[in-house]
């Protein structure tokens, strides 16, 4: 399993997402007067919903979050990026999909086949401004090699094809 996972707001390490790293400094909006605030996400909601400590367009831990792929495959987030959060559906899946790429690569360099590969992506809620955002993704491939040294690989393929003999019978004739 490999993928990439969002980062720095203070969260623990969560197996096959990513590690977390600090971002230093405070978790809040920085205000510059009484009435007038920062925006440090511009085209978003200065509205600040009841319970939460800021506004998306004035959230500093969105502001801040990072992504870091947490895999040993070379793909694409080895050091922590940002990435915003509109963004971040699509650059995760893209990331995703390199994990995926990989594994066909793998397969076909070793004689083997895919049988199966999915990709998910995770949600959170910023505990600060409230919003959904993208938090991670994980890639999980089983990837099937042939090995005709093995002797239960010889004596299964035997069982099938004695298994076919005869399956393919028409009684129209």
């Amino acid at each position: 399993m490999s993928g990439i996972g969002a980062i720095g707001f203070g969260g623990g390490y969560v197996p096959g997402f990513g590690y977390p790293m600090g971002i230093g400094g405070g978790i809040g909006a920085s205000s510059v007067g009484a009435e007038s605030k920062i925006t440090l996400n511009p085209g978003e909601s200065v509205e600040k919903r009841p319970g939460l400590r800021s506004s998306p367009a004035e959230c500093e831990t969105c502001k801040n979050r990072k992504y870091q792929d947490g895999s040993d495959e070379m793909v694409s987030f080895k050091s922590a990026a940002h990435i915003s959060p509109e963004a971040a559906p699509s650059r995760v899946r893209a990331h995703e999909q390199e994990h995926v790429s990989n594994a066909f690569k793998k397969a076909e360099e070793g004689d083997g086949k895919v049988i199966q590969a999915s990709v998910k992506l995770t949600t959170a809620v910023c505990p600060e401004c409230g919003r959904t955002y993208v938090s991670g993704g994980l890639t999980t491939t089983q990837i099937m090699y042939k090995n005709e040294d093995n002797p239960y690989q010889k004596n299964r393929k035997g069982a099938d094809a004695a298994g076919l003999v005869g399956a393919n019978f028409d009684a129209g004739v």
